[in-house]
């Protein structure tokens, strides 16, 4: 799909590695990250790396191994794990992708602005891994760079 690495990050339950699934063309049920787990083209990180400040360490060294970072914000969520401005501490192009925009209590509004608060250095795409809406456009993008 991508020529390049691709890193994701997010809240633990936002759809990570259901939009690497997607992305990828996998197929069947997808398991909760407990590890980084490292693929061909991408490297999905634990919720749980994003939702304690201790583990930003573990973020950032990473993240030199991936081109892109796509952070990812679940559109049914009211409130973000991301500081603001923290996208910018990053060496690499970023982009912000809101995931489960297909959920009937999904606010993919509310959940771009969150996105929008961290200094993405890219632009911000709503997706929904299981309808296929907006990943023609996200794979358009990760093989731009």
């Amino acid at each position: 799909m991508s020529k390049h690495r691709v890193m994701v990050v997010g809240a633990v339950g936002s759809g990570k590695s259901t939009l690497i699934s997607a992305l990828y063309g996998g197929r069947g049920e997808v398991k909760k990250t407990q590890a980084l787990n490292y693929n061909a083209g991408s490297i999905d990180t634990p919720g749980e790396y994003m939702e304690n400040p201790f583990f930003y360490r573990a973020l950032f060294a990473t993240s030199l191994e991936a081109e892109i970072l796509l952070f990812v914000q679940d559109a049914t969520r009211t409130q973000s794990v991301f500081p603001p401005g923290f996208a910018g501490a990053f060496s690499r192009r970023t982009i912000g992708v809101v995931t489960k925009t297909d959920h009937p209590e999904a606010d993919p509004e509310r959940a771009r602005g969150f996105l929008k608060s961290l200094g993405l250095s890219g632009p911000v795409v709503a997706v929904s891994a299981y309808t296929g809406d907006g990943m023609d456009e996200l794979k358009k993008l990760l093989t731009q760079f």
